[in-house]
């Protein structure tokens, strides 16, 4: 099959023939149909966050069984899917109360005397956290997908499996983000446009969209913001304060960075949580201001959303199909797996929310 594969960070991907295995006992295999480009790769190809290589990068993505393993019962060939990284075991301790996305057990992966799930010239590849989606096909755990409905689109579906999932989720589960409150989404690319939906929802009663690109600003109206603030034009946090007598219940980062991160403390009044949603680059470290841990602020990470990804992307597949959850608008465009690294390129500049890629293109 082809696959997008990264050897060495800072340089392109490689599309190669990799070979991938028969799925194993609890295993399944995946016809890819529609992968989405996210930012968190292009973080692990720019070697911000380190990895085994060589890989085949990707992690958001849809598409159909084609084969399941003896002892897989939740799914058959034909159904379709959605993958998550979020993989589960069911039976440690976040497992059981209801921490999905925390749990940590790697025993859905291949231990080291088996055959590995990709290799290349007879040499392992190592698959990308759980998933490597930039391929035709996908073996994975069966802990490691969903099943929907199969009107749902499967390359709007494919967007839930990390954005989506993430961006919405810090709304809803992270957060928890209260009817009539006020929020300020700092980042408005897929991951923050879907909290500034997520947060929509859930019935906030005004949404602040922050960022510097007027574009972006402008898609955030249709995703649900009542007010926008071009970051560029001055502080940001003094505007937020001024517009809401004094700051935000809930503020959500969805960039990865120092400024930003510290920015969407500052911009809280007084009993408000900022959740931290962006990549923010290993080493770095968040500085606050003392005196406002009295005022009980509280500044908080989210992994994926603190996703049930089983319960939750069903629901966002009938949010979508209801007309509430908006995946249409977010598509800035959809390309062929050998044009990845231009999709990449695209996606340094800052200035699109997402981008497909088809596997029938």
């Amino acid at each position: 099959m082809k696959a997008a594969v990264l050897r060495e960070t800072k340089k392109p991907l490689q599309i190669e023939d990799v070979q991938i295995s028969k799925p194993g006992p609890h295993e399944v295999l995946i016809r890819t149909v529609a992968a989405g480009i996210c930012h968190s790769d292009l973080h692990f190809a720019d070697g911000i966050y380190p990895y085994p290589l060589p890989c085949v990068l990707g992690h958001e993505s849809a598409g159909i069984v084609e084969q399941v393993g003896s002892d897989v019962r939740y799914v058959q060939k034909g159904d379709h899917v959605i993958t998550c990284l979020s993989v589960f075991c069911g039976h440690c301790e976040h497992c059981l109360t209801g921490h999905m996305s925390r749990c940590m057990t790697d025993e859905y992966q291949r231990g080291p005397k088996e055959a590995q799930r990709l290799s290349c010239d007879g040499g392992a590849m190592h698959q990308f956290l759980n998933v490597s989606s930039y391929a035709e096909q996908l073996v994975v755990s069966e802990h490691a997908i969903v099943k929907i409905r199969k009107d749902m689109p499967l390359d709007r579906a494919a967007l839930i499996g990390c954005g989506v999932m993430t961006g919405v989720g810090a709304a809803f589960h992270t957060a928890k983000v209260e009817p009539g409150s006020t929020v300020a989404v700092v980042g408005c690319g897929g991951i923050g446009l879907s909290a500034i939906n997520g947060a929509s929802i859930a019935g906030a009663g005004r949404i602040i969209a922050i960022d510097m690109v007027g574009s972006k600003l402008n898609l955030a109206k249709e995703f649900g913001a009542t007010d926008v603030i071009n970051a560029a034009d001055g502080d940001v946090v003094a505007k937020v304060k001024e517009m809401t007598g004094g700051g935000v219940h809930y503020s959500f980062e969805a960039i990865g960075l120092k400024k930003t991160a510290e920015q969407c403390f500052s911009m809280l009044r007084t009993g408000g949580a900022a959740t931290i949603i962006g990549m923010i680059p290993v080493g770095t470290k968040i500085e606050i201001h003392g005196p406002e841990m009295l005022q009980e602020k509280k500044i908080q990470g989210s992994m994926m959303g603190s996703n049930r990804f089983r319960v939750d992307m069903p629901r966002l597949v009938d949010f979508y199909l209801a007309g509430r959850l908006k995946l249409d608008q977010m598509i800035s465009s959809t390309i062929a797996l050998k044009d990845i690294n231009e999709g990449f390129d695209t996606l340094r500049k800052g200035e699109v929310a997402r981008q497909i890629i088809k596997f029938d293109v």
